[in-house]
């Protein structure tokens, strides 16, 4: 028999990290949105200020050796429809992908016991559970649809978000002939612009720890030129972002990439190279270089060393916007889920 425990100080939630990103290593779902330290982050600035309050309630699984087994990372919050709602960390906006942190094997074992520790619990005075951005090919879903029945609770699902993501073959130019051939024409004609013009230009990706802020500042200024980026960027939002890069930097999964034209630079990823895969989280570009389509080189350049890397996937995350889905992206979707007991 599996015990069931709360957590539910950050003392607690900080000392889980070692054994929390082991799980995690072997899980079902294995996404940088549900390492440990990107979670402890998230939950300092409660997202950047998205949520104006919140108490812990993560629910850990341990076997009859004290082993972990099972974590629901979750958070007790009024949810955006104003009810009282166990939420994953990391909901809603800033984490593109989150989950339950548990192997398939005992995803159908955990969901049950999860569900029948949850039963009791009158304080606090939850109504539902309300997950958010949970992949529609996560084997969580159908798991925790057969825990809801067993236990009489209704369970609702909603397909939230677009999600495109792109499978690399391992080499450039096969990825290449995979696309559109007008789409394909048009990456090489913006590189060659560039190339070929004469004026000085770079792209690297951020290795010195000694110019990490240095670089967060430049890609902050970077978004900050799009108003609604700019709107977005408040001084909690900025302070969670750049807890997020720093403890992704220190964990060895950070991929901040620069293109600069002339000394000056025209445009900004930032990416998170996890799991043998790219992940793109944010951009930033400078119109001033709209000539030589930054974003677009950028980018370019970075699928380029993704495939040459052999990276298997460059996943563009949530969003439906078109410049993806031109560079080859397939689409998948992310879900939102509510249990009400």
């Amino acid at each position: 028999m599996w015990q069931y425990h709360i957590i539910q100080s950050s003392a607690q939630f900080n000392a889980l990290a070692e054994e929390w990103n082991h799980l995690l290593a072997e899980s079902a779902s294995h996404v940088p949105f549900l390492r440990h330290e990107y979670l402890y982050t998230w939950w300092q600035t409660l997202g950047g200020g998205e949520w104006q309050n919140g108490e812990l309630f993560i629910i850990t699984a341990r076997d009859e050796t004290a082993a972990l087994r099972g974590i629901a990372p979750l958070f007790f919050t009024q949810n955006r429809e104003g009810e009282c709602a166990l939420l994953l960390l990391g909901s809603i906006e800033i984490s593109d992908y989150l989950d339950l942190i548990v192997r398939q094997a005992d995803l159908n074992y955990f969901c049950e016991g999860l569900l029948a520790s949850l039963q009791g619990v009158r304080n606090p005075a939850w109504k539902l559970l309300d997950l958010y951005n949970i992949l529609d090919s996560s084997p969580t879903l159908p798991a925790l649809e057969t825990a809801a029945e067993q236990f009489g609770w209704h369970y609702q699902e909603e397909c939230l978000q677009h999600s495109p993501y792109i499978p690399l073959p391992g080499d450039w130019e096969t990825y290449l002939a995979g696309i559109n051939k007008k789409q394909r024409h048009e990456i090489r004609r913006k590189l060659r612009r560039l190339e070929e013009s004469g004026i000085p230009y770079r792209w690297y990706i951020v290795q010195n720890e000694d110019e990490l802020d240095q670089e967060i500042n430049a890609f902050l200024s970077l978004m900050a030129l799009d108003v609604e980026k700019r709107a977005f960027l408040t001084e909690v939002m900025r302070s969670q972002m750049r807890s997020a890069i720093w403890a992704a930097f220190r964990a060895g999964w950070l991929q901040l990439a620069f293109l600069e034209i002339e000394g000056e630079k025209a445009a900004g990823y930032l990416n998170f190279d996890y799991g043998n895969q790219i992940w793109v989280y944010n951009s930033g570009m400078d119109n001033r270089f709209n000539l030589y389509s930054p974003g677009w080189v950028l980018l370019s350049y970075l699928l380029k060393w993704a495939n040459e890397n052999s990276r298997t996937a460059f996943d563009f995350m949530r969003g439906n916007e078109e410049y993806k889905y031109r560079f080859g992206a397939v689409d998948r979707f992310v879900m939102h889920v509510r249990l009400e007991r």
